[in-house]
């Protein structure tokens, strides 16, 4: 015999324990004639009570009867095997997921015949542990914390203390090869002349006033001068100017430098211009406009603290040297001095475009006891017997 059939005595009682299997599932409208199971019907979501009381309720045989050897046989259906719900891959389902899954596993019939109570605990409860954020987000610009930061902090020291190495060495290399503007010499330089305790030689005659806009009229009426020196800001021309060097007074374009009425200003005697390379020819033409004409020139060979030559910036050529252009205007003066130094300065480099002493020896010396006057002059270019106007004094 099978485990899974009931056998009866006769007919009457199988069809008894038939239709009583019918009405204890509520499914009364079949008739005595009719043995084909019905489809089981679908337990909604509302019906959800009526589902735990059918499972909570005694088995009872369901079947068909089956007719011979004066028995019956009814033979019992097999249960339906619950759809799986549990998701046998590592990925965590998300909550919406599982509820939707545990729903329709409650939608559908659960056949608890034979006392088969393994398909109850099939039904995956809901895991609140599925709602838990992954601890493997990467952490945002708002998430740094004490430590991150610190590290930051620390990064930054280190790169700050390596560049401070590289300007080191770099300012070593430059002064081994007498370039100008190293960062070593520009501190040398900073140092060497404290403003804050400047004290003017006793007879300079210093004005403090923008060239642009001063009384040159008042001046020229005051006194002529015997000697004239400037030393223009001029505007340097190429993409990148300085190269490294960095400017520390405002440059004029040639047209302001043009308007200067140098012509009242002297009626005789001589101009010195300090030029820069690509001012040349407008150095040329000033001279011309303001009725002066070109007649000598002072090259000044720049040198280092331990006598070397100092090399600068160059566009094509490293520059050693500066030029100050020598012009003549008028009779000459009667007191004027021929033949009495060279053409050529040898003198250490001192602050930026500070100009040696020894041209303005040179100028006392071609006119000894003469007017001297120096425009756009600063506090290192006092010196006695001179009038300097500047707007850095």
């Amino acid at each position: 015999m099978w485990e899974d059939e009931t056998y009866f005595d006769d007919d009457e009682a199988a069809m008894e324990a038939y239709h009583a299997a019918i009405n204890d599932s509520g499914d009364a409208s079949d008739d005595d004639d009719d043995f084909q199971p019905e489809k089981p019907k679908q337990v909604t979501l509302n019906a959800r009570s009526a589902a735990s009381k059918a499972r909570r309720a005694p088995a009872q045989p369901k079947g068909k009867s089956v007719a011979g050897g004066g028995r019956q046989r009814l033979a019992a259906t097999k249960p339906r095997k619950p759809r799986a719900t549990a998701i046998a891959s590592s990925r965590s389902p998300s909550p919406a997921s599982s509820m939707a899954k545990h729903a329709d596993s409650e939608d559908e019939p659960i056949d608890i015949e034979g006392g088969n109570s393994s398909s109850l605990s099939a039904i995956p409860a809901l895991d609140i542990g599925t709602l838990k954020v992954s601890d493997n987000q990467a952490p945002t610009s708002m998430d740094v914390d004490g430590g991150s930061e610190k590290t930051l902090r620390e990064r930054e020291r280190d790169i700050r203390a390596r560049i401070a190495v590289l300007e080191r060495e770099i300012a070593e290399l430059e002064k081994k090869c007498g370039v100008e503007g190293s960062s070593a010499d520009a501190a040398t330089k900073a140092s060497e002349v404290d403003m804050s305790e400047f004290k003017a030689p006793e007879w300079s005659v210093p004005i403090r006033a923008n060239v642009m806009n001063f009384d040159w009229e008042q001046l020229a009426s005051a006194c002529q001068f015997d000697v004239i020196l400037m030393d223009p800001p001029w505007q340097l021309a190429s993409q990148a100017p300085t190269r490294g060097v960095a400017i520390a007074y405002q440059q004029l374009p040639d047209v302001c430098i043009e308007s200067l009425p140098i012509q009242l200003l002297q009626t005789s005697g001589f101009i010195f211009i300090w030029v820069i390379n690509n001012k040349y020819t407008k150095a040329f033409q000033l001279m011309k406009q303001w009725g002066y004409t070109y007649v000598d020139d002072i090259a000044w060979v720049k040198q280092t603290v331990n006598r070397r030559m100092a090399k600068g910036h160059g566009y094509y050529l490293q520059h050693a040297k500066e030029t100050c252009l020598v012009g003549k205007k008028g009779a000459d003066p009667p007191n004027l001095q021929k033949s009495v130094a060279s053409d050529v300065i040898f003198s250490e480099r001192r602050g930026q475009s500070q100009k040696p002493e020894e041209l303005y020896e040179i100028i006392e010396e071609l006119i000894p006891g003469g007017n001297y006057l120096e425009i756009f002059g600063r506090k290192n270019n006092l010196r006695d017997y001179w009038v300097t106007v500047g707007n850095e004094l």
